[in-house]
């Protein structure tokens, strides 16, 4: 592929990795339909009510913390267990909750969530030859084929998987992608949503990357930003 749209060099790219939530799908809609689903779960089983709002949003809170701490030996265990902790709920309650609210519930809408384009925009760089993969935060299969994305992109990591164990913006996992490649940095495109977590890390891993969100705008760190898939285009295109 080649050409600068977007200011992006791509004539060296030979994969596309991209993030998961946010950026294969718009999180905002998915979020008001759970807001809702939570809020109903609640009006139907009052007594449990303040347990689950209160696991789920110590649970992404310390997500969060932990993007910014030193090697931990298993950081799903340790943000369960911290969870539980400041909660005061058992391990195996904070884990099925988890599971139930953050993994399962959500599947259900997130086609309806699919950003316009993405199956484009995948079968365009498939066509052209270009290796897709998918870095997240969190586990990502069960996701993409809600999506009904999944059979594009080889591997599907998750930066909690036991080979990278380091949450972004940390850049093990952006260079474990690499080597599953067997590419260099520079032969890889990022692409997600957050300039914080996935443009830092890709940015400190070596690779080029875009962000894309209707919010974000003009080149910040050394990455660019694109509007939506349809704009993301100009950038990846056709071969």
């Amino acid at each position: 592929m080649t050409g600068t749209a977007l200011g992006v060099n791509t004539g060296r790219i030979r994969g596309v990795l991209f993030d998961l939530d946010g950026t294969l799908y718009a999180q905002r809609p998915l979020r008001l339909a759970m807001a809702a689903e939570l809020a109903l779960a609640c009006l139907r089983h009052p007594g449990t009510a303040a347990t689950r709002i209160a696991v789920l949003r110590t649970y992404r809170r310390m997500h969060e913390e932990l993007r910014h701490v030193g090697a931990v030996e298993s950081l799903a265990f340790v943000q369960a267990a911290r969870t539980g902790e400041r909660t005061n709920v058992p391990l195996p309650i904070v884990q099925a909750l988890v599971d139930e609210w953050m993994h399962q519930r959500p599947l259900k809408y997130l086609r309806w969530c699919r950003r316009p384009g993405v199956r484009r925009t995948l079968e365009q760089l498939r066509a052209a030859g270009l290796k897709l993969g998918v870095l997240s935060d969190y586990p990502a299969q069960c996701k993409l084929e809600a999506l009904g994305v999944a059979g594009y992109f080889s591997p599907v990591l998750c930066t909690t998987d036991r080979e990278i164990n380091a949450l972004k913006p940390d850049p093990r996992g952006f260079r474990h992608a690499c080597d599953v490649w067997g590419l260099l940095p520079e032969e890889v495109l990022y692409v997600g949503d957050r300039p914080e977590v996935d443009g830092a890390g890709a940015s400190a891993a070596g690779l080029p990357c875009v962000i894309v969100g209707s919010g974000q705008r003009g080149n910040r760190g050394g990455w660019r930003v694109a509007r939506g898939f349809p704009d993301l285009d100009e950038v990846l295109g056709a071969a």
